[in-house]
């Protein structure tokens, strides 16, 4: 299986449980959404990101752990990238780092911010920037807009060299080029809104697909350098409808340049994510 994602679960009990069966499901990656409040979940119980990946990197020993994503709506480069680097250690090497702009919701909301879409690119660029910078060097002294370190030290540093891989959540031009220059992955979900028609999905992605190519090869880098993630969001349930449909979804991805689908693991709570009947065919349909 590609990859799944965990939006918060109470208790933390829950979490973990669905953690290590997402793992013993051969998922390569597990997300968790890295957010103070959550629209879809917005009155429900919700935990921090990092704690909980800590969490689960106890109870885990295969899978890549990570924010799905993580925006500089309420990150500080500087300790974030403390708390990335120690995560990178407890996991043996296994962090995964969504990120993205970030949008103009509850995250922003609750520390009252009003910012426009290019104030909030603007403010990305930098971000992802520092924090690529204090992820590779031991100490990092940067003076900037919006951000500055002083003496900011990273040691004993990332088990990954040269640091932990980004995954850049982009759809827009500037995000795109800030994927193709940072990224080892870029993630999208295609275009935004519930009850977008199949075809429409289909034809988006592989635009954003296609422009993603145009923007490496602008950054010298090859079309096949960074990993191509799409997230079925919880509103596209369609492919889920029979095997022959989500294998049809899987191959259209693959002729779009497609390289993972990230599913949300089944949500018995509520009935979100994966339908529980659809897994035996989404498992199938991977090998599994």
């Amino acid at each position: 299986m590609s990859a799944v994602v965990l939006p918060d679960r109470h208790p933390v009990s829950t979490f973990l449980d669905d953690v290590r069966a997402a793992e013993a499901a051969a998922a390569g990656t597990v997300w968790t959404y890295d957010h103070l409040r959550w629209p879809l979940l917005a009155d429900n119980p919700w935990y921090g990101a990092v704690p909980l990946l800590a969490a689960a990197a106890g109870v885990t020993d295969r899978a890549r752990l990570g924010t799905l994503i993580a925006s500089p709506n309420f990150r500080h480069p500087v300790p974030f990238a403390k708390e990335l680097m120690t995560l990178d250690q407890l996991t043996g090497g296994r962090l995964e780092l969504g990120v993205g702009v970030g949008t103009e919701g509850l995250d922003a909301h609750v520390l009252g911010e009003t910012l426009s879409r290019a104030e909030r690119t603007d403010r990305f660029a930098e971000w992802l920037s520092l924090l690529d910078t204090l992820l590779r060097q031991p100490v990092t002294t940067v003076r900037g807009e919006r951000y500055s370190a002083v003496d900011a030290a990273s040691i004993p540093g990332c088990v990954q060299q040269p640091r932990v891989p980004f995954t850049v959540a982009a759809t827009g031009p500037r995000a795109l080029r800030l994927a193709a220059r940072y990224g080892s992955g870029w993630v999208t979900y295609g275009p935004f809104g519930a009850d977008v028609p199949a075809e429409e999905w289909f034809a988006s992605i592989a635009e954003q697909s296609r422009r993603l190519t145009d923007a490496l090869a602008e950054e010298g880098r090859e079309a096949t350098a960074l990993r191509r993630v799409v997230l079925v969001g919880l509103e596209v349930t369609w492919p889920f409808a029979s095997a022959e449909r989500y294998r049809e979804t899987l191959g259209r991805l693959a002729d779009a340049g497609i390289d993972e689908v990230a599913l949300h693991w089944p949500r018995p709570d509520d009935g979100r994510g994966v339908p529980e009947a659809a897994m035996p065919l989404v498992l199938e349909a991977h090998g599994l």
